[in-house]
């Protein structure tokens, strides 16, 4: 049985190498890694040509492409039998393929597995932790219902992509932590392309919710999901919206679909419209009443979205802010005009630790992330993600999933 990890890169060589490594470090050789260069301007071939090893290959767009397109190929020109889709700033833990083989063979060729993770902040990528941290990401509710692999219920599968049509991540949507089988992705692009939409793994990680019936939940850390200085998320923690569209290319993906929504589409984020999209284009696909997107509710919250970002922030224009504001009725478009610049003068004045335990709480109020618990963070402690995989080295996951 052969594994294919899928990494999607574009001018993040320097992260790249790290991924590759811990990939190179499995205690399972039955792998083959599809590097997609995705137009760099980093010599991504002569990096793979480099490392003389066959089971790792590098294919490369000509011209600069959207995010899903490079998914897309990635996927087109891998051959395994399971697929993993690890972004160029993420890594595997020592053990991933061994103990994905175990659960594999111990649930007879499952449509996918689930397994928890660890998330990763750089050094100087995020404001509020200057020193970058590890924690362990484990906070969807299967992961709260016992520590051995199991298998997850239809029922709650179904659930939990209905809640992300209605606009709550009650899990993580992020493709590292699904190893789907080849079965399945063929099954379920239906023709078509498996990854879609300008958020495809809001797309993807939704279809197989909704579709897939033979889902394991790992609930053991797998995988390192990285945070970069030129990463998505570090430009949407530091509220640097254009930078993270230009950094997808996402403007000009689903066109149909965003003529069609025109009058839902409201001023906000990019992380909602886009989730939108993935929502409207699974919808779409399955054709099922219960996936369509609540429109009414991603308007709230991107005018919740905008109160703030202006109010507090600074970061839209007051036009955006009054085409978000049109949205609401005419008692509640007085009521922002009055609350939201009061709120924004108290807040902008208001300790950081207590405005982020103000938000938690404004956050549990608006539902849109379900009841999240921050787990301990190991702060200041890491250079970079291969010192991360130098504390897992001797602490391999047990090959059965057990641990």
């Amino acid at each position: 049985m052969l594994f294919s990890i899928l990494l999607p890169t574009h001018d993040r060589l320097e992260y790249l190498r790290y991924a590759v490594e811990s990939v190179r470090r499995q205690d399972d050789a039955d792998w083959e890694i599809v590097v997609s260069d995705n137009d760099s301007t980093d010599d991504v071939v002569g990096f793979v040509d480099g490392l003389g090893d066959e089971r790792i290959r590098c294919v490369r767009t000509d011209r600069f492409v959207p995010v899903t397109e490079n998914w897309n190929n990635a996927l087109r020109q891998s051959r395994g039998d399971y697929v993993v889709m690890l972004g160029d700033d993420d890594a595997l833990l020592p053990g991933y393929l061994s103990s994905q083989r175990a659960l594999i063979e111990r649930f007879a060729n499952p449509d996918a597995i689930y397994a928890g993770a660890y998330l990763y902040a750089y050094p100087g990528v995020l404001p509020d932790v200057p020193g970058g941290y590890l924690q362990p990401n484990l906070h969807a509710p299967f992961f709260t219902e016992g520590s051995t692999a199991r298998m997850l219920g239809v029922a709650q599968a179904r659930e939990l992509a209905r809640a992300a049509a209605d606009f709550r991540a009650l899990y993580d949507f992020n493709m590292q932590y699904a190893l789907v089988s080849r079965e399945t992705i063929e099954r379920l692009r239906d023709g078509g392309e498996f990854f879609r939409s300008p958020f495809p793994d809001y797309y993807a990680m939704n279809l197989l919710f909704a579709e897939a019936g033979r889902i394991v939940i790992d609930p053991q850390p797998r995988v390192v999901i990285g945070i970069t200085r030129r990463s998505y998320g570090f430009f949407h923690f530091n509220r640097r919206e254009g930078d993270a569209r230009a950094l997808l290319a996402t403007d000009g993906v689903d066109l149909e679909i965003r003529r069609d929504l025109v009058s839902v589409v409201l001023p906000g984020t990019n992380i909602n419209t886009s989730w939108l999209l993935a929502m409207e284009a699974l919808y779409r696909r399955l054709g099922r009443a219960d996936m369509r997107p609540n429109y009414a509710r991603y308007r709230r919250l991107q005018v919740i979205y905008c109160e703030q970002a202006y109010h507090l922030h600074r970061t839209i224009s007051r036009p955006e802010l009054r085409e978000a504001e049109a949205a609401l009725p005419r008692r509640g478009r007085l009521l922002m005009r009055m609350v939201g610049p009061l709120a924004g003068a108290v807040l902008r004045v208001t300790p950081m630790s207590i405005r982020r335990a103000g938000g938690a709480v404004f956050d549990r109020l608006v539902g849109q992330y379900g009841k999240t618990e921050r787990p301990a963070r190991e702060v200041g402690r890491y250079r970079d993600v291969i010192a991360v995989l130098d504390r897992f080295e001797s602490d391999a996951p047990a090959l059965d999933g057990s641990r």
